[in-house]
């Protein structure tokens, strides 16, 4: 069985099952073994651990996460990779192939089957046109999780870890510190994939926080509250909250409690800490 992180061995399966790359599930394949390692050791998976693969292409990183964990469910989308997956997984007895959309999976039924319900850890090389609504769908849907570890776009990456005053700075980076530790862990050049991608990637681990490191007392609210706040980025808090109807709050309001707060009735959201976030929308 070919060892898929090698080049060559790529394009030979790619062209045994003339596989044509479809732009709409953003299909771009890791061709560096050393990247597959730094991939595979951040996200920490042991002979115990059951691990969601999310897209797992031709099988490269597959093959290395059924050499180190006890099972592995690979959610692939394309159902033209389903036969080449069959092929270059046949060797390994714990591997499950699912061919399904991933936003569509119930994953919480699926980790009560594989694994009793206990906490899984996702490892995937994400399709850059849907990493955000993948990453939330996990964190905010309480799927029980130990860690998810990713290939994204850079930049996304960096907004994903990120503190307020920087432009990157946004209701992503919020949420996913909300739910999670960030970690960067390595940046991988364009020339690491097949095809060629056009612009540089990013591995990124996050480690699922057993308690929000921020107490607040209705999760939804603070998020509203979040989104608002940046969906005009350049209108002060006070504005942003007061114009969106969802919220049900007046300039006033606002302003009055980011005094109790200390914060000026001119700030802008992304000056902001999740912390404050928090008080916020406690107090609102």
């Amino acid at each position: 069985m070919a060892v898929l992180g090698i080049p060559r061995n790529t394009i030979e399966v790619l062209q045994k099952y003339q596989f044509t790359f479809q732009k709409k599930f953003g299909q771009n394949f890791l061709i560096d073994t050393s990247v597959l390692e730094k991939i595979v050791s951040a996200a920490q998976v042991a002979k115990e651990d059951c691990v969601l693969e999310i897209g797992p292409g031709i099988g490269t990183m597959t093959q290395y996460l059924a050499e180190r964990a006890r099972e592995v469910v690979a959610v692939e989308i394309d159902r033209n990779l389903i036969p080449v997956l069959q092929d270059t997984l046949s060797g390994y007895d714990n591997v499950t192939l699912v061919n399904d959309d991933i936003l569509k999976v119930d994953i919480r039924k699926l980790v009560e089957e594989k694994n009793g319900g206990r906490p899984i850890r996702v490892v995937a090389n994400l399709p850059y046109y849907i990493t955000t609504p993948i990453i939330m769908a996990l964190l905010e849907g309480h799927v029980p999780l130990k860690s998810i570890t990713v290939m994204v776009q850079k930049e996304v990456a960096e907004r994903m870890q990120t503190g307020p005053g920087t432009k990157d700075y946004g209701a992503l980076s919020l949420a996913v510190q909300y739910y999670a530790k960030p970690e960067l862990v390595a940046n991988v050049p364009p020339n690491c994939f097949i095809p060629r991608p056009n612009v540089g990637s990013a591995v990124i681990h996050l480690l699922r926080y057993e308690k929000p490191p921020v107490e607040v007392e209705d999760e939804k609210r603070m998020f509203s509250l979040i989104r608002a706040s940046f969906n005009q980025r350049r209108k002060t808090l006070a504005n942003g909250l007061s114009n969106a109807p969802e919220l049900g709050v007046s300039r006033e309001r606002v302003t009055a409690v980011l005094e109790e707060l200390g914060l000026s009735p001119t700030v802008r959201g992304e000056a902001l800490t999740l912390e404050q976030f928090a008080q916020l929308s406690n107090l609102l």
